[in-house]
């Protein structure tokens, strides 16, 4: 059996995976507010709960909104702040008694629609966020692929290519620096872009819609505006990903997070991107996920292959 644990800012989702890839049960429980010790203390009881119901252990994977450095084993980048600093796979092995693995949540989604996901049996896969930030994640031949800095498919940190004069110098993004993928890709982003389009005189209301969901009602009902706005996120969004394809020349990309469930996006990048990147045609196939928002807890789970799920037991009996 294998136990995902996605780790997430409001909530901490477990799945149990029979050796197949079925579902045994998902249970989901609120994350502890920036509270280190009962975050550890709350995956404990998951993991405890899980098992003592299905009668057996399991191999334990663990998706986390940051990375592990490899210069210091401690998490980095982490949005959750009280993860920062902490050798948080150390402590719950101590904790549960048996090895644990854990990777970037974005890492985790790649890794579950390549596994048996919207991109199963694709030699490479690129795993895109597009949701409150933008991430990713690189599977080649099954296997994630992390890098010397840990930082690999973190493409929303990179500038966004072949800027337009009015894209320029660009938002400010978190990370400090302007023009960031993520500041343009990004729900928030989307958003933003939306409002600055709007006449100043136009309806206050507007100015409190919440997330990408209001730009897509507008557009549906014919705000002229709102579709402006989607085609600038679509061409810019071919731009980004035209990018990572003239590097990476994935078989597969496959779109996550909120702004994944825009249908639109799926034609209107067939259009665009034979126009950006270095190739006659484009064969690279830009998909939906198959799992949806259960893709980055069983990607936690399939950060043990079975074949080194079979080594380690035997070395344990």
């Amino acid at each position: 059996m294998r136990i995902g644990i996605d780790l997430g800012g409001t909530k901490i989702e477990a799945i149990a995976l029979d050796p197949g890839g079925k579902t045994l049960l998902r249970r989901r429980i609120a994350t502890p507010k920036d509270d280190y010790q009962e975050t550890l203390s709350a995956i404990f009881g998951l993991v405890s709960g899980i098992e003592a119901e299905l009668g057996t252990n399991g191999s334990i994977g663990i998706g986390i909104p940051g990375a592990l450095s490899k210069a210091t084993g401690r998490v980095k980048n982490a949005n959750s702040t009280c993860l920062i600093g902490e050798r948080l796979d150390h402590d719950l092995a101590k904790l549960l008694n048996r090895p644990v693995r854990l990777a970037n949540d974005a890492n985790c989604f790649a890794l579950s629609e390549a596994v048996d996901g919207a991109a199963a049996g694709a030699s490479s896969v690129f795993g895109v966020i597009l949701g409150t930030g933008v991430g990713g994640g690189i599977v080649i031949d099954g296997r994630l692929t992390t890098g010397v800095n840990a930082i690999a498919g973190e493409w929303g940190h990179n500038p966004l290519p072949w800027p337009k004069p009015e894209e320029l110098p660009g938002p400010t993004c978190y990370c400090g620096k302007q023009g960031c993928i993520e500041s343009f890709l990004s729900g928030p982003g989307l958003r933003r872009d939306w409002l600055q389009s709007l006449p100043s005189d136009g309806n206050g209301a507007l100015d409190n819609a919440s997330g990408a969901e209001s730009v897509t009602a507008a557009a549906a009902a014919g705000d002229v505006a709102a579709l402006a706005t989607l085609d600038r996120y679509e061409d810019r969004l071919a731009r980004a990903l035209a990018h990572v394809i003239n590097i990476l020349d994935p078989e597969v990309v496959v779109l996550g997070g909120g702004l994944s469930r825009i249908e639109r996006f799926y034609g209107a990048l067939a259009k665009r991107l034979p126009y950006y990147v270095f190739s006659d045609r484009v064969d690279t196939s830009v998909r939906p996920p198959l799992h949806g928002d259960a893709s980055g807890v069983r990607g936690a789970a399939w950060l043990w292959p079975e074949n080194e799920r079979s080594t380690k037991e035997n070395q344990e009996k």
